[in-house]
């Protein structure tokens, strides 16, 4: 089950034209690509774009109807060949998936659509998420864009212009036989607003259709000397029918007074910030009529030259806003200005940070230096800003601590960690390897297992130059997430092939739960539209991989750790899997709080476990939080003078998975933990058990109370 469903905002996509649509980016892409009759469509989930998916998914029956062919690919690198489809065939296609390591993933399919080009509309719609809001390495997809010549869309982050960007994807790739590649950034996938809708488009040629009369032609095959005349296709005909098109429907945009002495220059994603920053100068107001000329790139590859320099006539210096790093457009820009022998000053980095996201005060602090040198009589307003002389902040990160991801309250995946600690007591730390997903939480505090990660599914690979027979196996961690998008092939077939003797963990919570918890093949739930129920150890031993155990409760630590200990014993020859099972806490809660909500609602009887700590019994080592680091395990501070240190206290977070009993037991620290079951609606006889045992239990009290020594009173 996916984190969200659609199921109600995609009626939304029904709505014919004149209508107004109301409602999140995402749902805005998928309403265009409706509307410009797209004939298939497909992907794989990751940050900013993972509800892009899940609508699809939900929208399957509307997709349907219209002839679409829907698919949720295994990677990012099968939704990309998926576009192999619009090389020989007039069909609109779209795929998506996240920025630049769904890219890298995808590369070489993405290289050789953009080599042999395409006849229907190629759209890659990929999800950005440069800046502090990203889990990812800070990199940039324009960069892949120039090296293949891809056509790059950054559109100004507002429903309308995203709507509008998919309509002008489809028909660019058209003209220019060019793949395109749409950038939406965080803001633009979350963004609110509103549009007017246009009707749904079947495909004027469906993938049905297409395979009645099939198609080829072998001068589109990417091979010699065919690759060769791409690329002088590309040169001659393709960029300049691009540029053509961008040109004349004009895709980028001109904003401002006509004559000015200074002008900005910025990607269109940048828009809002830049409008703002203006508007707190005083020098645009509140629906973008700005004094400041604006000259907004929807369209970030190709830069068109000569629109530039008609922008650049008349002013002295032009600010290139362009977030992230190397400057790949303001050197293009600098070319553009040095081969018309231009006077214009171009300025950008420098003025603006190298790397990092460009927030709002970012913009506003970079606007301001280059209006105060290049045009301070611009700035009347700069005397009255309230920002001018704003009391310097002093640089948090050398009091305040990191706040990273950790494990959510009750994940299954704690328990594997802290086995895993227990054992590296025993032997001493090991060579462990890390992978993408939930799991690389473990790198953190308090388990700090894991020292690099190198990408989905990668893991076990990442530890091949150390299964050389040292003094103690590597240990390498993946998820089943990882294990079905690329793991299977590239790391566990590399092991299987050259007879590993490494230990490799297959952490399996039933989903994609990184992502957003999606279905994949090995999941536990019914799903109509796709193949689950898959087990991972049956694809191992299918590829000659033995030595497998399965663990089905990952929350059990002490068998967890005597597996470990078993796999990095053993004398058993080749690969060691462990396959440690236990469902997404995250998704089960989601799962299940509703209905045992309703069941109490009903009035049924309903137990609900609770895990506390006797603070007479606690010790106050805190060695179970080291070994757990559950969010709802902290501490207390008690009111006995005797008692300094804190002791271990389990808050309302709590959602019963009892790791925290079992961490204590497994290495038999304190017996402090206990668990008590609350009732909802009780039956009678349990109600008239618990009034007996308060009665016992209040009577031993008075009891005990009346027998203890008290000094109150004396003189």
């Amino acid at each position: 089950m996916a984190e969200r469903s659609f199921k109600a905002e995609v009626e939304h996509l029904r709505l014919g034209a004149g209508e107004t649509f109301t409602g999140e980016g995402i749902l805005a892409i998928t309403k265009a690509l409706l509307e410009n009759g797209v004939g298939y469509v497909g992907g794989y989930q990751g940050a900013p774009i993972s509800h892009l998916m899940d609508v699809l998914a939900d929208a399957e029956e509307l997709l349907g109807e219209l002839g679409i062919r829907f698919e949720a690919n295994a990677n990012e690198a099968a939704a990309a060949a998926m576009l192999a489809a619009s090389v020989h065939y007039p069909i609109r296609g779209a795929v998506t998936f996240k920025g630049s390591v769904g890219v890298n993933v995808a590369s070489d399919a993405l290289a050789n659509l953009a080599s042999s080009g395409v006849n229907g509309g190629a759209l890659i719609i990929v999800g950005e998420d440069y800046g502090e809001g990203s889990s990812i390495m800070q990199e940039r997809s324009h960069a892949f864009a120039m090296k293949s010549q891809f056509w790059l869309l950054d559109p100004r982050p507002n429903l309308p212009c995203i709507t509008k960007a998919v309509r002008d994807g489809f028909e660019l790739s058209e003209a220019s036989n060019t793949p395109v590649m749409l950038m939406v950034r965080i803001r633009s996938c979350h963004v609110t607003g509103s549009f007017q809708t246009r009707d749904n488009q079947r495909p004027t040629l469906s993938v049905k259709d297409a395979l009645s009369n099939p198609q080829s032609d072998f001068a589109r095959v990417v091979l010699p000397p065919m690759s060769f005349a791409h690329e002088q296709d590309k040169i001659k005909n393709r960029w300049p029918n691009a540029e053509k098109f961008i040109r004349e429907r004009g895709l980028n945009e001109v904003f401002g007074p006509k004559t000015a002495p200074v002008g900005l220059v910025l990607q269109g994603g940048m828009y809002n910030g830049v409008i703002r920053a203006l508007q707190r100068l005083g020098l645009a107001d509140i629906w973008g009529n700005t004094q400041v000329p604006l000259y907004v790139l929807n369209v970030t590859y190709p830069l068109l030259a000569g629109e530039f320099l008609e922008f650049c006539e008349g002013k002295d210096q032009v600010l290139v806003i362009e977030e992230g790093q190397p400057e790949f457009i303001e050197q293009q820009l600098s070319t553009f200005l040095y081969r018309a022998g231009s006077q214009v000053k171009l300025r950008g980095k420098g003025i603006l940070p190298m790397a990092g996201e460009y927030t709002g005060q970012v913009m506003l602090d970079g606007i301001t230096a280059f209006l105060k040198e290049a045009a301070p009589q611009m700035l009347p307003a700069l005397v009255r800003a309230p920002n001018e002389d704003k009391p310097q902040i002093p640089d948090l990160t050398r009091t305040v601590p990191i706040r990273p991801p950790g494990f959510c309250t009750g994940c299954p995946e704690r328990p594997i960690f802290a086995a895993m600690k227990l054992v590296q007591k025993e032997t001493g730390k090991l060579q462990i390897s890390a992978d993408i997903g939930c799991h690389l939480f473990a790198s953190l505090p308090p388990f700090e297992i894991g020292g690099a990660t190198m990408g989905y599914g990668l893991g076990p690979a990442a530890n091949a130059a150390f299964d050389g027979g040292g003094e103690r196996r590597p240990v390498s961690i993946i998820g089943d997430g990882g294990f079905w998008h690329n793991g299977l092939s590239s790391s566990f077939t590399n092991m299987a092939f050259n007879k590993s003797d490494g230990v490799a963990v297959i952490v399996d919570n039933y989903y994609s739960a990184a992502t957003g918890g999606q279905d994949i093949m090995s999941s536990r739930a019914d799903n109509p539209t796709k193949a689950t129920k898959h087990p991972i150890t049956k694809a191992l031993k299918g590829i000659g991989i033995d030595w497998v155990r399965q663990v089905d409760r990952t929350y059990d630590v002490g068998k967890m750790r005597d597996v470990l200990r078993e796999a990095l014993t053993t004398d058993a020859p080749g690969p060691k899997v462990i396959v440690a099972s236990s469902e997404c806490m995250l998704n089960r809660q989601r799962r299940e709080k509703p209905l045992t909500q309703k069941a109490i609602k009903d009035g049924r009887r309903v137990e609900a476990p609770r895990f506390g700590v006797d603070e007479d019994v606690c010790t106050g080592d805190h060695a179970c939080i080291r070994l757990s680091g559950c969010p709802s395990l902290s501490l207390k501070k008690l009111d006995d003078p005797l008692r300094d240190d804190p002791v271990a206290s389990i808050d309302q977070s709590c959602v019963g998975c009892g790791n925290c009993g079992e961490v204590a037991d497994a290495a038999v620290l304190c017996p402090s933990f206990y668990r008590a079951d609350v009732v909802h609606n009780p039956g009678a006889g349990e109600l008239k058990r618990a009034r007996i045992r308060d009665q016992v239990i209040g009577w031993l009290q008075t009891r005990r109370a009346a027998r203890r020594l008290s000094f109150e009173g004396a003189a």
